[in-house]
């Protein structure tokens, strides 16, 4: 969750940094808006892990799980314009998001699986 987290804040922070060198976002999108987008994510991460340590496993990895999906909202960026159109940091941003919010979710379908065995 860590690593997703961090990678998520550095593209988040990238992106509110240089909002209006990304092609193609909205003109009414603003840096305030990129980092209460990211801070929304993250309390869904946070409410996981503690759902997980002290009402329901299950809860916290279902909720842990749609953090990490979450994360692949990034690739959003390719809808509205090419890869070739962002520059090497926005993609290396966004593919990092990605691959640790990849990452993060196999994790959780591995540790339930995992879990569900021992537990039978």
């Amino acid at each position: 969750m860590l690593v997703y987290g961090a990678a998520s804040l550095v593209h988040f922070v990238h992106n509110g940094i240089y909002l209006h060198e990304y092609p193609n976002l909205p003109a009414w999108l603003t840096a305030t808006g990129v980092y209460a987008s990211w801070s929304a994510i993250t309390a869904v991460g946070a409410l996981g892990y503690w759902l997980y340590r002290q009402v329901s496993p299950v809860m916290g990895l279902v909720t842990i799980a749609i953090y990490a999906a979450l994360g692949f909202g990034g690739l959003d960026h390719y809808v509205v314009a090419p890869i070739g159109a962002h520059s090497m940091v926005m993609n290396l941003t966004i593919f990092g998001e990605v691959v640790a919010a990849a990452a993060l979710l196999i994790f959780v379908v591995f540790h339930t699986l995992l879990t569900r065995q021992q537990g039978s």
